[in-house]
């Protein structure tokens, strides 16, 4: 009887709540335990667990082993290697352009949309999230961030300072974009992808100073505790507590609002823990394709509608958002692309019956893995019983062949029909769409030839240095979508020791020179981590402007060279940010 009294209540909602509003977080690097309504003591949640509590909670929910393809499967519904993500950086974590998003949906039903945090699908427009659904965007675009506060932020194609801490930086962003929206009496689908606890490991003191000091042996510890590395599991903790403390800022905003029933919150992480720590006794943490790699919570809530208190036990995936979310918010999603996800609508409201099992899949770097809802088949080819096993110790291929049987199939299906629709990647970096003025090119898209180098293995939040000679340079493939004159901004840094370069950046024939003549000499950002990163360091740069030059559109070679180096470098390099200031048609 009490199923089929909410069913009634679900339509009857759905009916009075055509356009409920949207707020969904997504943590990067948080693993599954967390979070203290998952059994973890070490830290307190009640925020987080509140949503949970408030609605309903999935028992095993599954993503990527990594960022950006986990980011580009709740955008697209669709597994990332269809939409053309294969890597974390360098281009490769761009979705293709013509997959539709989940912000596409939503802002053609009317929403105002809005992304604060860490994007990471694509930096140029019409990569942009401005090119991908959403009216608003405050954040960075990067995978890896190298420095927490105050950092260089974006605003809709500005380059700003941010305002304290990121993640409360974030947090105030997406409260005046809600406020803004409630206020206009306009429905919101509002992405909040934070950033954190990704390295670097910084956080501040009124959270930090609560686990400094606790020993490890007082601790809840992980299945390997001779791996786990003290300070940075301390750092995680208190980085999770401030998400905490943020998500409730939100879930308060809302309230105030008097908004808080009408809109769903959707909670998750896009991948597993970022170190060693403990995680409920699963194998593997981020980058891993087992459980403990790609195993999420996923809450969701909706007081008109989801029972509080709902438990769901059948697997789902981060590819069933896109799916679930629309059908909640009466959405069609006429698609021309076969989605690889299905509602969640039937298990959020009760009706689980006839629903049809099925065989997940967790691929990076080749390894293919696969997880029903009771097995799991790693990437070598091992069956383990995740129901009587959960920590993956005992192989029962011999036990269970024709479950091995049907997984290895799946497995085969998935390499065979959809890991090849990747291909090459031939796509070059767009710079002057005709749907924006301005256009950035950071040194993570750049490639060095010479003696220079980059700042750091990871080039997202990288910068060149080591430029000595005049014969080397940095170079980018490029499409100029716009014929135009454009302005073109420099962000570099250069002592005064050094000053005299001479630059030139030329595209196609037609060239740009400026000289280095202001010295801009910031340190290095050290002193604010809690555990010694692995990243390197970056440093505030400063921009200059080279001038005005008249580009035509067409494919080709972007190149920045130093003509003239009177000192032991040309500069340190970190961006260039190219600006039409009129249009011509050639």
């Amino acid at each position: 009887m009490r199923i089929v009294v909410f069913c009634l209540c679900f339509f009857s909602a759905v009916s009075l709540f055509s356009k409920p509003n949207v707020l969904v977080f997504l943590t990067d690097d948080q693993g599954w335990g967390d979070l203290s309504i998952n059994g973890n003591s070490n830290l307190e949640t009640p925020n987080l667990d509140s949503i949970a509590r408030g609605g309903a909670s999935f028992d095993r929910f599954f993503v990527c082993p990594v960022c950006s393809p986990t980011r580009a499967e709740f955008l697209t519904g669709r597994h990332h290697v269809r939409s053309g993500v294969y890597h974390t950086s360098a281009g490769g974590e761009r979705m293709d352009l013509d997959e539709i998003t989940i912000a596409d949906l939503f802002q053609k039903a009317g929403y105002t949309t809005g992304a604060f945090g860490k994007w990471h699908n694509g930096m140029q427009y019409p990569y942009h999230p401005l090119g991908r659904g959403f009216d608003y965007f405050y954040g960075f675009c990067s995978g890896h961030w190298g420095h927490y506060y105050d950092a260089l932020m974006e605003r809709n194609g500005e380059l700003i300072g941010g305002q304290g801490y990121c993640v409360d930086d974030f947090t105030t962003e997406a409260i005046s974009f809600i406020e803004r929206s409630v206020k206009e009496n306009k429905p919101f689908f509002a992405y909040v992808p934070y950033n954190t606890p990704h390295s670097p490991m910084q956080v501040p003191d009124r959270w930090w100073n609560k686990f400094k000091d606790i020993e490890l042996e007082k601790m809840l510890r992980s299945r390997n505790p001779k791996k786990e590395d003290r300070l940075h599991l301390l750092a995680a903790l208190a980085m999770c507590e401030n998400i905490d403390w943020n998500v409730g800022r939100l879930l308060k905003k809302l309230d105030n609002l008097k908004v808080a029933d009408d809109t769903i919150v959707v909670f998750f992480h896009d991948n597993g823990p970022n170190g060693t720590r403990w995680n409920g006794d699963m194998e593997g943490r981020k980058g891993s394709t087992e459980e403990g790699g790609t195993r999420s919570p996923l809450f969701i809530k909706w007081p008109k509608v989801i029972e509080s208190g709902t438990q769901v036990a059948e697997v789902s995936s981060v590819l069933d958002l896109l799916p679930t979310l629309t059908e909640l918010a009466g959405i069609k999603n006429n698609l021309d692309k076969p989605l690889d996800g299905r509602s969640l609508e039937p298990l959020l409201v009760g009706k689980n019956k006839g629903w049809k099992p099925r065989t997940l899949i967790s691929n990076w770097k080749h390894k293919v893995g696969a997880r029903n809802q009771r097995f799991r088949l790693d990437y070598k080819g091992r069956l383990y019983d995740m129901t009587n096993d959960p920590g993956q110790r005992i192989v029962v291929n011999q036990k269970f062949p024709a479950v091995f049987e049907d997984m290895q199939k799946a497995v085969h299906q998935f390499r065979t029909d959809i890991m090849v629709e990747l291909g090459t990647d031939e796509r070059p970096f767009v710079i002057g769409h005709p749907d924006v003025t301005w256009s950035q090119v950071p040194a993570r898209d750049g490639t060095a030839h010479g003696e220079i180098e980059r700042s750091n293995k990871f080039p997202n939040c990288s910068y060149f240095l080591n430029w000595k000679n005049e014969e080397d340079f940095i170079s980018w493939d490029i499409e100029l979508s716009q014929s135009g004159i454009y302005e073109v901004e420099l962000w570099y840094a250069c002592p005064s020791k050094d000053l005299g370069a001479e630059i030139r950046l030329t595209f196609n024939g037609k060239s740009l020179r400026a000289k280095i003549a202001r010295e801009v000499d910031p340190p290095l950002l050290k002193g604010f981590d809690r555990k010694p990163r692995m990243e390197g360091y970056v440093k505030k740069f400063e921009p200059m402007t080279m001038g005005q030059v008249e580009l035509t559109n067409g494919s080709g070679q972007l190149k920045l060279e130093a003509l003239e180096i009177p000192g032991d470098q040309a500069m340190e390099f970190r961006l260039l940010m190219f600006r039409r200031i009129k249009t011509l048609e050639i």
